[in-house]
């Protein structure tokens, strides 16, 4: 064999060589983009609550024929009418005329009343593509939710805790939760239903722009925000009330020693990640800049089925403050979004 031979014999190797470590390379980055990319979800799920006589309904008038507050809807359950209570109101049309809810029967009035409600509107029932999302719309499940899995120490962030509240005052602003946890340090933990969830999280004057958008997305890859709900202006805050929760979480953290925690309750497995809305940009601020000074922020998940019973997911889906999962330094560029 010639010299000519065995350097091009020597140079093919050399070339498959160096495309397969390149292969790998570009193979390993991409695993490492996509692990970056798709947050991992806890696939065991802890039972934790379940509704008691639950029954599925589908919401025919609201406000009431009868009642014509926004808290009352009329339902139907084996062909007799009933008046409903639905805590979260419309809850951006998912407990509206024509929507399909999974409501609880209520304790009977001792006197007979065309105005009192039997029933109270729990979870809204959506289906998507042949399936059955089940979200959790009253506002007060999040907090017996989250009571109850403090109660089981499911929390990897409160994990044996040594004392624990409801409903403490500090400051102006009543917090669901107060206590001690394992290393003797004092806690106020503040929770907020997160019900919604679409594939953009946009206002909806911006909406016509992504139609369509859903055809190119999983159903599970949509973006669970708080907050939403009516104003009368685009530049009022959704929430005064939870904006004064934030802001005064933050005040405490960098006044006193306590942790501050602020908890969103995702009642919904199609989701992806959790923000703060872009709907209210103030809010998403205040968020940022409370977590900046310390503020714990947390998107817990948790699943219904249609039976009442609720399991906890877990309680690290990701959260997106800025463009990326998680938490990063903020340099001065940053600051100033």
């Amino acid at each position: 064999m010639g010299v000519i031979s065995i350097f091009q014999i020597s140079l093919s190797l050399s070339i498959g060589f160096f495309k397969f470590l390149s292969h790998v390379s570009y193979k390993k980055l991409i695993d490492k983009l996509n692990n970056l990319q798709q947050p991992q979800t806890t696939t065991t799920t802890t039972m934790i609550y379940s509704i008691p006589m639950v029954e599925t309904t589908t919401i025919l008038k609201r406000p009431s024929a009868y009642c014509k507050t926004p808290y009352v809807a009329d339902i139907c359950i084996d062909n007799t009418p009933h008046m409903a209570h639905t805590p979260a109101l419309g809850c951006c049309g998912l407990s509206d005329k024509d929507r399909t809810v999974i409501v609880s029967k209520l304790d009977q009035p001792k006197a007979k009343s065309k105005t009192k409600c039997t029933y109270r509107v729990e979870l809204a029932l959506i289906e998507e593509r042949g399936r059955r999302i089940i979200v959790g719309i009253n506002p007060k499940l999040a907090e017996t939710i989250v009571d109850k899995t403090l109660c089981a120490n499911q929390f990897s962030f409160l994990q044996n805790y040594k004392k624990v509240e409801r409903e403490k005052t500090y400051m102006n602003s009543r917090f669901d939760f107060a206590g001690v946890d394992a290393n003797d340090t004092p806690f106020i933990m503040e929770v907020k239903n997160v019900p919604l969830a679409d594939y953009v999280d946009v206002p909806k004057t911006e909406r016509a722009k992504y139609k369509g958008i859903e055809r190119r997305r999983c159903y599970n890859e949509k973006i669970a925000y708080f907050p939403d709900g009516y104003r009368k202006n685009s530049t009022d805050v959704v929430s005064p009330r939870a904006l004064k929760h934030i802001q005064e979480l933050e005040t405490i953290k960098t006044t006193t020693n306590h942790r501050c925690i602020l908890c969103f309750v995702v009642q919904r497995t199609d989701v992806m990640h959790f923000q703060p809305s872009n709907i209210d940009l103030t809010y998403k601020e205040c968020v940022r800049k409370a977590w900046r000074n310390g503020v714990e922020i947390y998107a817990l998940q948790y699943e219904w089925t249609e039976d009442g019973i609720c399991r906890f997911v877990q309680d690290q889906l990701p959260v997106m403050l800025f463009d990326t999962y998680g938490c990063h330094k903020i340099n001065d560029d940053e600051s100033s979004m």
